[in-house]
């Protein structure tokens, strides 16, 4: 068999072999030398024999894939000729029959393929090298995977840095608050896409924090010394639409100014216009916002000189634009004009781990608003966590605020969080359900409740999150909806 030399300390990492009858394994097969032929083909690195002599004797398939060479360019061949006639650049065999030692070197073959090579030498009874078995390999794919693994953890250190940056700026911005990772990934390609001028529409529920995002990208941008203006495209009436948001030339209609006046994108200009609920605008004043995308330029009404205007415009919406776009509601190229860049901000519920430091942050505000020093138990906390939030980060300040006016002590519990003692549970879905209809029912119950409470719609609105007008465009068709029921 194949055992260490110990005689000398020189051929330490060299093999003695010993008596041949030690292969008793072999002797079941009619050419014995067959099964072991078979196990050096089947290795995956190189393997490459010369005897005492430098003579090749044979190397296996995957020496020839490595390096490039045929088995008849080799065997037979002495490894001083094949140096000499350029074949192999440097041998391993010649360096271990000088050294008489194993010896490891790098080689570069002409496939490109970079190895390893370790030549050990295979020592006689008589003390002479009677044979050298050269490894050899490929150390191409590993050197990939090396860069590769370089590369990506250069890009870990640079999402760290983002991610970091991310977390100082929210440090001064009381106004929006992210720990999970989902919402730190939606501010770094936030933070990324604010330094151009790109059409940004934000997607995500009602209440997810829409109207944050596009500040904390106007604040991030180039344009964060310039106007940030924010129109809610839901509530303004139809007939008014057009001459707020592009301005009016003198005696354009009964009741305008004599002197005309400039629209909100114009006022807008230099800086960035939000469009809030842009699903919502009526398809004449799509036709103008299309020119004003394409071209940077508007007409006022009455007039007939186009108006440049520099204006960056983040748009956003609850709503499916595609569909809308189906049903001929919202013109489709409109729609990709406003679909750039879309950013789909992801529900309160699929980023719990933001819940209690949202919640933290709205206590704050109000501690120090009332110089008071309340606070969650950690039971309230988890509570929060447990509770799915339909209305998203608008209903957890609804509940917050609540909880802050009628909880006694500075400790809020469980039972000071009014939303869970009308917590509607999950009906039975095996035979259909609307949760459409569901939500919208869930949603008016809070606007009547809000009226009820508060008396004037500015300030059941303002209890609730909306702009009046939202909350009172709303309440008429809910009421006009559920009236038959009622």
């Amino acid at each position: 068999m194949l055992t260490k030399n110990s005689e000398c300390p020189r051929k330490r990492s060299a093999v003695h072999l010993s008596s041949p009858q030690d292969l008793n394994f072999l002797s079941g097969y009619d050419d014995p030398v067959a099964p072991l032929l078979a196990i050096l083909e089947s290795s995956f690195d190189g393997i490459y024999l010369t005897d005492g002599d430098a003579n090749t004797i044979w190397c296996n398939r995957s020496y020839e894939v490595i390096s490039g060479l045929n088995r008849d360019e080799v065997i037979g061949h002495n490894m001083r000729d094949l140096v000499k006639d350029g074949i192999i650049s440097k041998s391993g065999t010649l360096l271990t029959l000088a050294k008489r030692d194993a010896i490891t070197l790098d080689q570069k073959f002409k496939t490109g393929r970079q190895t390893v090579i370790t030549s050990t030498p295979i020592y006689g009874d008589n003390d002479q090298i009677i044979m050298v078995v050269t490894n050899v390999r490929d150390m191409s794919e590993v050197n990939s995977l090396k860069s590769e693994l370089a590369r990506n953890q250069k890009m870990a250190e640079r999402y760290q840095a983002e991610v970091e940056l991310i977390r100082r700026q929210l440090m001064n911005n009381t106004g929006l608050v992210a720990v999970d990772r989902r919402m730190l990934d939606i501010l770094r390609v936030a933070q990324r896409v604010a330094q151009m001028d790109t059409v940004v529409l934000l997607l995500g529920e009602t209440g997810v924090g829409k109207e944050r995002i596009a500040n904390y990208i106007h604040n991030s941008s180039p344009r964060q010394s310039r106007s940030f203006i924010k129109i809610n495209c839901g509530a303004i009436a139809e007939n008014l639409a057009e001459s707020e948001l592009f301005g009016y030339e003198r005696g354009a209609f009964t009741g305008a100014k004599k002197e005309g006046k400039p629209g909100l994108f114009e006022v807008a200009d230099k800086g960035t216009i939000f469009l809030d609920e842009v699903g919502d605008l009526p398809l004449p004043i799509q036709t103008k916002l299309l020119r004003v995308l394409q071209e940077q330029e508007l007409v006022r009404v009455g007039g007939s000189e186009p108006i440049k205007v520099d204006v960056r415009i983040l748009a956003a919406t609850n709503r499916d634009l595609q569909q809308l776009v189906h049903t001929g509601k919202f013109r489709a190229d409109l729609y990709y004009r406003l679909s750039v860049f879309p950013i789909t901000i992801p529900p309160l519920r699929e980023r719990k781990m933001d819940i209690p430091n949202l919640a933290g942050s709205m206590l704050a505000a109000l501690n120090k608003k009332y110089d008071k020093a309340k606070s969650l138990t950690q039971a309230a906390q988890d509570t929060l966590q447990d509770y799915d939030w339909p209305g998203n980060v608008r209903e957890l300040k609804n509940v917050m605020e609540r909880a802050f006016i009628m909880s006694e002590g500075d400790l809020i519990s469980p039972e000071g969080l009014s939303v869970f003692n009308t917590r509607v549970q999950p009906e039975n879905t095996d035979q259909g359900f609307d949760l459409k209809a569901h939500m919208e029912q869930m949603e008016y119950s809070y606007i009547k409740k809000a009226f009820e409470t508060h008396s004037t719609v500015r300030s059941a609105a303002r209890s609730l999150g909306m702009d009046p007008a939202t909350y009172l465009r709303k309440k008429k068709k809910y009421e006009m909806s559920f009236s038959v029921q009622e």
